[in-house]
């Protein structure tokens, strides 16, 4: 019988942590910290598991229709044995192939909630609109992922939107939405356009994890807090009083800001995740000087030239440059069907990663 060994030795170490932890919890009391984080291992360590006990099932049945074939000399046993092995061996390269996938590291985040910043680039006012228009896709694509989104801030312009920022909640957003940081390029004809020119415009979108209390500590001295009546649409108490408000951090001049919500205190506590989220960013890159800022690298300049994505609007074409992906059905994707792209960068991604990792 061949199977990789090698892995199956990982798997039984997985096997094995994941019974310590179960032992531990059951012995855990009261310590709440602890507790949070073994649940936290065991949520990543299940999946593998249960995957690898499918798995020893399939290698002791081929191994038992192997020992038929070779001790036994009944024809029908025979027989019966011949069709379990050419049953069950094909099915061991699938079952590694996803085991091998599902033992990829994690990133720590990908569980996590997430503030997305959207902002026009190049291109005027086709720029502005078209941050709306995406704005758009992504609440749709969160609706049909049972996720929760809050606006945070919105600043208008005469055509669209000089600035959005929002709030995604709900189960492994950031693994998803992590894929969406960067340059996005539209190619269309605008309204005002009388000649019928196809113009080029691109807007920037930044996607930060949020950020737990305990990951971030911040000395209340070093904060500012302005607050301020917040612009635009809202309801009567956001013309009427100081609602909005502005958190900046003195010693790195980095600035959160919330008037979406319904009072001071609710914004306040928005604008302070914000502004941890945008702290844990510069900390990781402090860390790792090799690794640039996930708004700085993956959202560049928001040059024409600078792009992760074109949507291309008289051809009803959406082009992903990561991994040339182009499928023409550009309407829907605004629609927010953005599952098939997200999933094939999924995908690419574990691919890359397992090269890597050389499982």
């Amino acid at each position: 019988m061949i199977y990789n060994k090698k892995l199956f030795e990982s798997l039984t170490k997985v096997d094995e942590k994941f019974l310590e932890l179960n032992k531990e919890l059951e012995n855990i009391g009261n310590n709440v910290s602890r507790m949070k984080e073994i649940n936290k291992s065991l949520k990543l360590l299940n999946p593998i598991v249960e995957k690898f006990s499918e798995f020893k099932k399939i290698l002791s049945n081929l191994e038992s229709a192997e020992q038929i074939l070779a001790n036994e000399k009944d024809k029908e046993l025979l027989e019966l044995a011949e069709i379990e092995i050419g049953e069950y061996k094909p099915k061991i390269e699938v079952f590694e192939n996803e085991l091998k996938r599902l033992l990829l590291p994690k990133d720590e985040n990908d569980d996590k909630n997430v503030i997305v910043e959207m902002r026009p680039a190049a291109g005027g006012d086709e720029s502005s609109i078209f941050v709306g228009d995406l704005f758009g896709a992504y609440k749709r694509y969160a609706d049909s992922q049972g996720w929760k989104i809050k606006t945070l801030e919105i600043v208008e312009t005469s055509h669209g939107y000089n600035f959005i920022s929002f709030m995604i909640s709900g189960e492994d957003v950031y693994s998803k939405m992590k894929f969406e940081s960067g340059v996005h390029r539209v190619q269309r004809v605008p309204e005002t356009e009388a000649k019928g020119r196809v113009h080029t415009s691109t807007i920037t979108v930044a996607v930060l994890p949020e950020v737990e209390d305990i990951e971030i500590v911040i000395n209340p001295s070093d904060l500012r807090v302005d607050t301020y009546r917040a612009g635009g649409a809202g309801g009567q108490h956001v013309n009427r009083t100081e609602s909005a408000v502005r958190i900046t951090h003195l010693p790195t001049g980095i600035v959160a800001s919330c008037q979406e919500g319904k009072s001071q205190i609710e914004n306040r506590e928005t604008a302070m995740k914000m502004l941890k989220s945008k702290l844990w960013e510069r900390a990781e890159n402090e860390k790792n000087s090799n690794l640039s800022s996930l708004r700085k690298d993956q959202v560049g300049t928001g040059e024409r030239a600078e792009k992760i994505r074109t949507y291309n609007y008289p051809q009803n074409r959406v082009t992903d440059h990561r991994i040339n992906l182009t499928l023409n059905k550009l309407e829907m994707i605004m629609l927010g069907d953005l599952d098939e792209i997200i999933n094939s960068l999924i995908a690419n991604d574990e691919a890359l990663k397992m090269a890597e990792a050389n499982i």
